[in-house]
């Protein structure tokens, strides 16, 4: 195994790509250490099929083919699709999911999910129909790939393979300059207030505009500030009003929170929080608010610089657990950019938190921030059983890891201890649950009910779809034999009252290849239509709803 540790002459080139330019802005007061203990018709092909590079052969066991791990048949789709049941007329928009879609360049196949490159599903709901596309996004990655029929960028698990020692050395320092890092936009699809449409990764680079009707790609999108670094969250915070994000500093351990207004390029700095243990950021995939305030989430699941300059991956890939290193969550006024509570918390790994809220006194004062999120029990396993080996290979098998919803209780008052505990028996979903979702009505707001993927055991993945009611801490699931559910998304009914009054929209890969858009209603949590794609579709991850104008 290949490592790099650059030459003297490359560190300031290194430090200023790792670090984000901002000065140091310190935490008001450093906490010590605690040990914590836990509290249709068939539609149409519009577009013929694209060269052999972009499709690879299914993959299949004694069950029949597994659409979810199979890479997408050819690069573009469009077309009507055929209904069963009946779509609300009130339902007039566009659900658009973005997620990795194909895992193989020519003869060579990618290790692990987060690898593949970006494809982006459309789904239009007009006036009861549902017609729908599917199509990649056209990243440098992607392009690169299909012109050189092999890997030129660093994706998740994977690095180009160097022809010799020199072309080694010459992509070690591409590195260096960000210029070797994927640009492959696979994670998430948002909205922003000016209504652009973003395909996002955890690279900056890897933002990328797209068309949101065609689902064309229309170019990067330049932030237009110097803050520099070259990660951030995948998941920011989007509003009509604003976009919050993290960028990661790895050379001054830290968090840079950042807001960009509708209509802009460029991120203003909110301020900063100085990581508190730990030789780097932990991993920040996503992180939540509230009305008045950023929750920076620094998980013992850390960045780790070597295993980014590795030639083959590690058990962690990009990060390292250094459960020694402390758990903590920081809390940053939205207005004044201060740190006003740094608290250590029991160790964690979460990939993706739901929602989060102020918990005030009887006189209205704010007390203290509760925040939940998918919780994997501060197991790490969740990364390795997402390699498509073990995708493909142990369907029956109950190896999905236990999972919660984690609430975090996080005080205001000086306290240096914050809780974390079950919001609500696991067994309710199954102990699965990650890919979340909540009526977005209530970010940053108390609120009751959230969306998510929960588990009918035995299985290797999330495989049903849960509504969490944590009022009366019961769930609500839905279950199809064979399926793989994706992220089920909330599209509230126009002029709703009550929180759970709407459908929830997720794109299921059905069992023996098939697939469609499923649509329950959120109240009940039924099934009330499906719209059926002429194939199954690969797994995907995020998704979007845009409104018809």
């Amino acid at each position: 195994m290949l490592s790099f540790s650059p030459p003297p002459l490359l560190k300031p080139m290194v430090s200023s790509i790792l670090s984000p330019s901002v000065g140091s802005i310190h935490l008001d007061k450093k906490l010590g250490r605690h040990s914590v203990t836990h509290v249709a018709t068939e539609p149409r092909v519009t577009v013929p099929v694209i060269p052999p590079i972009e499709t690879a052969q299914p993959d299949s066991t004694s069950k029949g083919k597994i659409s979810a791990w199979t890479s997408v048949r050819q690069e573009r789709w469009a077309g009507e699709l055929a209904i069963e049941g009946k779509i609300p007329l009130w339902l007039d928009g566009t659900y658009l999911r973005n997620g990795p879609g194909l895992w193989n360049i020519d003869q060579h196949h990618f290790r692990h999910l987060f690898d593949g490159y970006a494809t982006l599903v459309r789904a239009s709901f007009n006036n009861g129909r549902v017609s729908a596309s599917h199509r990649q996004v056209e990243s440098d990655a992607y392009k690169a790939a299909r012109k050189n029929r092999r890997l030129c960028y660093r994706e998740f698990s994977e690095t180009p393979k160097p022809k010799n020692f020199v072309s080694f050395v010459g992509e070690l320092a591409s590195l260096f300059t960000g210029s070797s890092l994927t640009d492959n936009a696979n994670t998430g699809v948002i909205q922003l207030g000016d209504g652009r449409v973003l395909c996002l990764t955890e690279t900056t680079k890897g933002s990328i505009q797209i068309d949101p009707n065609t689902l064309d790609t229309i170019g990067r999108f330049q932030y237009s500030d110097n803050l520099g670094g070259f990660i951030h969250s995948a998941h920011p915070i989007v509003t009509d009003s604003e976009f919050l994000t993290l960028l990661p500093d790895l050379v001054r351990p830290g968090y840079i929170v950042a807001r960009m207004k509708p209509g802009s390029n460029e991120r203003k700095i909110v301020g900063r929080v100085n990581c508190r243990g730990g030789p780097a950021p932990g991993w920040v995939h996503s992180f939540p608010v509230t009305e008045n305030y950023v929750i920076v989430p620094e998980m013992p699941l850390r960045y780790c610089v070597r295993n980014l300059l590795q030639a083959e991956p590690t058990p962690l890939y990009k990060f390292e657990w250094h459960p020694e290193s402390g758990s903590y969550m920081h809390v940053m006024c939205k207005a004044s950019g201060k740190v006003v509570a740094s608290v250590e918390v029991p160790p964690f790994v979460t990939f993706h938190y739901i929602n989060a809220y102020e918990e005030k006194d009887e006189q209205g004062h704010v007390t203290a921030i509760i925040a939940d999120c998918c919780e994997h029990n501060g197991d790490t396993s969740i990364l390795e059983l997402l390699r498509l080996n073990n995708l493909r290979s142990s369907t029956g098998l109950d190896v999905l890891p236990d999972a919660r919803v984690g609430r975090f209780r996080i005080p205001l008052d000086g306290y240096p201890i914050g809780e974390l505990e079950a919001a609500l028996d696991p067994e309710e979903h199954g102990r699965g649950m990650d890919m979340c979702s909540i009526n977005p009505a209530y970010l940053g707001k108390k609120y009751r009910y959230a969306y998510a993927c929960g588990a009918h055991r035995p299985c290797n993945f999330p495989n049903t779809l849960t509504k969490i009611d944590l009022v009366t801490k019961r769930a609500k699931n839905w279950h199809e034999e064979g399926a793989v559910p994706s992220e089920p998304f909330f599209v509230a009914r126009p002029g709703a009252t009550k929180e759970d009054d709407g459908v929830v929209i997720s794109i299921v890969s059905a069992k023996n290849g098939g697939g469609y858009a499923l649509v329950l209603d959120a109240t009940s949590f039924k099934e009330i239509a499906r719209a059926k794609f002429p194939y199954g579709l690969p797994y995907g991850l995020h998704g979007c709803w845009v409104p018809r104008k």
